[in-house]
Parts: structure tokens; sequence; C-alpha cells
């Protein structure tokens, strides 16, 4: 037995020495209806073609109806939208009731106020242990470099200092 089969709380608290943006994705599930969650598994693959990843846990009671959209969305949070993450994060009934978002490439939610937003087509999935990792072409994306990142390390907010 490896050390990381050993202690996986250990191990998690090792990965989140790293810090991470937070990313908020959306997609259109099979009746129409917005489907989104927060994390922050997102990176950017490759510059040519234009391809950006994620990860969904294969446990997530959404993970088919991810796989099936055609489209989602990948919404960068700024420093402003912690109460947004948090939403997106837990498991209320609808988490888009009073939300204000427009239907981006594919119909999957947009949200205004992010740093940056990716409109993706549903290209590849494949397995990663206990995830999923979609690759997504992107068609679409726009940015707001004057505001600021929302951040994640150590299992907290954070955000970047000016130096």
């Amino acid at each position: 037995m490896s050390q990381a089969q050993a202690d996986t709380r250990a191990l998690r608290n090792a990965l989140g020495q790293f810090a991470t943006g937070i990313a908020i994705v959306t997609a259109i599930d099979p009746d129409g209806h917005p489907i989104g969650l927060t994390v922050n598994s997102f990176s950017a693959v490759s510059l040519d073609p234009a391809l950006v990843l994620w990860c969904l846990d294969n446990g997530s009671h959404n993970l088919a109806a991810f796989q099936r959209a055609s489209h989602h969305a990948i919404n960068i949070l700024s420093v402003d939208q912690k109460d947004l993450s948090n939403r997106f994060a837990t498991w209320p009934a609808d988490r888009f009731v009073g939300i204000d978002w427009h239907a981006g490439a594919g119909g999957a939610p947009v949200f205004p106020g992010c740093c940056a937003t990716f409109e993706v087509a549903n290209a590849t999935q494949t397995a990663g242990g206990d995830h999923t990792i979609f690759i997504g072409r992107v068609e679409r994306y726009a940015q707001a470099s004057e505001l600021a990142p929302l951040l994640f390390h150590a299992g907290q907010y954070r955000t970047l200092a000016d130096s």
C-alpha cells in the first residue's frame, strides 16, 4: 500500500497547498434545466486547438447530465463572488433561483462579474481515478482583467496580495 492510499486526508491536505482559482461549471441538463457546481479543478490544456479541462467526482449526481451536455460554461470567479461559490458548492434545491445569468454556447449558463468565462464544446471525457476528466474545445471566451480572482488554498478562500 502506498503512502497516498494509506492516508487520503493527509494527501488532500498536501494537495491543498497548491493555490487554485475557483470556477463554477455550468451546463443544461437533458430536461433543459441549468445545472452547475463549484470546482477548483480547471486547467488550460492547449492553445492550438484551444482546449481546457475540468474534473468531476464520479459520485456526483450531475455526472450523467454533464457527460451528455453538448457544452459547458466555465465561470472563473472574482473575489466578490464568494457567496456564489458557496451556493454552488452546497446542495440547495435550485441553485439558480434569483441568480443573474445568460445562456452561452449550447445554452450553458454564463454569470456576469467573473474574471473570465469560457464557453466550451464538450469534446472528450476520460476516466481519471475517482473523477471524470472533461476536455472542452473553447468556442468563446471573455475576460475582465480589472477584477481580482477568488482563490482557494489550504481549505480557505484567499485573495492576491499586491506586490
